[in-house]
């Protein structure tokens, strides 16, 4: 058991793993008292005032106490990065680890300028909604209560968030900032007279682009199919055609 595990999670993509383990360990952290939610959420006056900078990145690591939003952020956070690093991003690691440099210096500005405190959330639905623009004819199964395009499923989860009442702009914020990279990476450089702005530094490529793990074994990207929400599983796939 322990075994199948650890190697499950070492066939884990690199940076899929990294974030959802460093998303488990902040959580687990605050669950035992070794830090405190005061501790890691966003605050700029602390963060530009007295240098407590890891609250840029630990905002974004933190879903709240361990419980059913925390699990549904979870699942989606590691299914979503999964996916898009095994497909569109596969053998890109560079490039992925520069979307995440921008969704994440992006959602801070506007931080800076609404009253969010923790953006975790609103970094899932980005990686939700640059993956269903990808992905635009694969069909969802939304907890086995509604059939739809999977482009639509940003808007899906804006409107479960709704009903939970939580509040819509973490979800509105993901949404618009994933939409700014899918613009400016995917439709943009393909308008007339466009060009790529979004264009990875070579010291990034350096740093992640080298020869693959051996022990790294990646599944393909999920294509059109269906997916069982309220399952938890994948049904009915089909191979890609082109």
């Amino acid at each position: 058991m322990a075994q199948s595990f650890q190697q499950e999670y070492m066939q884990m993509p690199p940076m899929t793993r990294t974030y959802t383990t460093a998303c488990v360990l902040t959580t687990l952290a605050v669950q035992l008292d070794f830090v405190t939610p005061f501790q890691i959420y966003f605050n700029q006056e602390l963060i530009f005032k007295r240098f407590q900078l890891w609250r840029l990145v630990t905002n974004f690591l933190y879903f709240g106490p361990i419980g059913f939003n925390f699990l549904f952020n979870l699942i989606f956070t590691y299914r979503y990065c999964r996916m898009l690093e095994e497909g569109s991003f596969r053998g890109k690691t560079a490039d992925f680890f520069f979307m995440f440099l921008f969704g994440g210096v992006v959602m801070t500005i506007v931080a800076l300028f609404v009253n969010l405190v923790f953006l975790g959330s609103a970094f899932t639905i980005m990686l939700v909604y640059v993956w269903s623009r990808r992905n635009p004819y694969v069909r969802m199964n939304f907890f086995g209560l509604m059939n739809f395009q999977a482009p639509y499923l940003p808007w899906v989860l804006l409107a479960f968030s709704l009903l939970l009442g939580n509040s819509v702009i973490v979800d509105l914020m993901g949404i618009a900032v994933g939409h700014v990279y899918y613009f400016l990476e995917d439709v943009f450089p393909q308008q007339p007279g466009g060009l790529r702005i979004l264009k990875t530094p070579r010291f990034l490529t350096y740093i992640f682009d080298r020869q693959d793990d051996p022990n790294y074994n990646p599944l393909p990207e999920e294509r059109p199919g269906g997916f069982n929400w309220g399952e938890g599983q994948v049904a009915g796939e089909q191979p890609h055609q082109d």
